[in-house]
């Protein structure tokens, strides 16, 4: 038997949607006949996973879109509508250059411009011609101003009626579906102008989203927890912290999850890491092997992450090293985000064996890096997905 194989959530868009998306933005068109339009994408997405033999699917993500063609932002954006304490600026947050310092003992995440990895490249950042980043469109970002809320009841119901409708189309039920959802570590990205510390932030933002967690796995779809903070974050603190630091911060975001997790059934949960997956050299990542541990104190059935970036690949060694409960799986990255080249279905079956050899097929189950939607062109995207099916067929 083939190992399994999924994908981490965001599908690209049809330009149908993201048409009736932004007539919707500007008034054109009415919420009803956008319902009309996202229900027959998603239904469409989740046949064409099926199709090309995608085990389990989901709904592209199409509930989280957001104006423009590019939109790989959405797995962030979407909560700003689904959270009450939050006030809509025009900042985007990408695009301010604060620079907030960090002091031994007391971590401050930096903004994105003040970054190291873009310090140490920011010719190259700065270059529109370089490759690094890509395009992305202007969002204006919120900032909390009041207690945090959980006011996305519907349009999380509404992304699962999606998927569970588009599973039944296709004689599945929702064993074979999941739907992604933005962690409390993520969350608390937001700008903060109400709470008095960072982790009340946290726990505020646990106490939402895990309403979002419920309203998914009652329905029996599995949660895919979306936190790249659990990596990324090391990235954007200015200086570099001590490990030791490091680990308390993102220790209170671990705790903080666990507990929002804590009625959920542990079968239908599955953690998504990764190191931020914007394109650029990622010199600053922090090593897997420093974090594993960590990754898996995360009340969690499944574990995915980056296992084809150039900048990670060569990490499945720690699967040897590290023991992995009898009842959890790994969900590695054996297609990569980030490049235009597709991967050969041998170089898919060749990174897969390798966590086969380490865990077992049964525990294996083949994925992407990080989400396609947004990153690459329709036809890649849907090329790579292909070669990770025939791929895993080969193992």
């Amino acid at each position: 038997m083939p190992v399994k194989t999924t994908h981490v959530g965001s599908l690209p868009r049809t330009p149908q949607l993201l048409e009736a998306n932004n007539l919707l933005s500007a008034g054109k068109i009415s919420p009803q006949d956008f319902e009309e339009v996202i229900e027959r994408a998603s239904a469409e997405v989740v046949a064409k996973q099926r199709e090309i033999g995608i085990d389990i699917v989901n709904e592209g993500e199409y509930g989280h879109i957001t104006s423009g063609a590019v939109d790989y932002g959405a797995w962030w954006n979407y909560s700003f509508s689904r959270l009450g304490g939050l006030t809509q600026t025009d900042e985007d947050r990408w695009a301010k250059t604060e620079v907030i310092r960090s002091e031994p003992g007391n971590i401050r995440l930096t903004t994105f411009t003040d970054r190291r990895d873009r310090n140490l490249f920011r010719e190259a950042y700065e270059d529109p011609d370089s490759g690094v980043l890509g395009n992305r469109n202007s969002v204006g970002n919120p900032v909390i101003t009041g207690p945090l809320s959980y006011i996305g009841t519907d349009a999380a119901r509404r992304d699962v009626n999606l998927l569970l409708k588009g599973l039944q189309a296709n004689g599945l039920d929702a064993s074979s579906g999941f739907v992604a959802a933005l962690s409390p570590g993520s969350c608390a990205r937001v700008e903060n102008r109400y709470y008095r510390t960072d982790e009340e932030v946290v726990w505020a933002c646990a106490e939402a989203m895990r309403q979002e967690y419920k309203i998914i796995t009652d329905a029996g779809l599995t949660v895919q927890i979306d936190d790249p903070s659990i990596a990324e974050s090391w990235d954007q603190i200015n200086p570099e912290p001590s490990l030791e630091d490091y680990k308390k911060f993102i220790g209170v975001r671990i705790e903080a999850l666990n507990w929002a997790l804590k009625d959920i059934p542990t079968e239908l949960t599955r953690f998504h890491v990764c190191w931020g997956s914007w394109h650029g050299p990622h010199t600053t990542d922090i090593p897997f092997a420093d974090i594993v541990g960590d990754v898996l104190r995360v009340d969690a059935k499944g574990y995915t992450f980056e296992a084809s970036s150039p900048r990670h690949a060569h990490e499945w060694r720690i699967w040897h090293e590290y023991q992995l409960p009898a009842d959890k799986v790994l969900i590695p990255g054996v297609v990569c985000h980030s490049t235009n080249v597709v991967e050969h279905p041998q170089l898919v079956a060749d990174r897969l064996s390798r966590f086969v050899a380490a865990v077992g097929p049964e525990r294996v189950i083949g994925s992407t890096d990080c989400g396609l939607g947004g990153r690459l062109h329709s036809s890649i995207a849907w090329a790579k997905l292909q070669s990770l099916v025939d791929g895993a067929r080969l193992v």
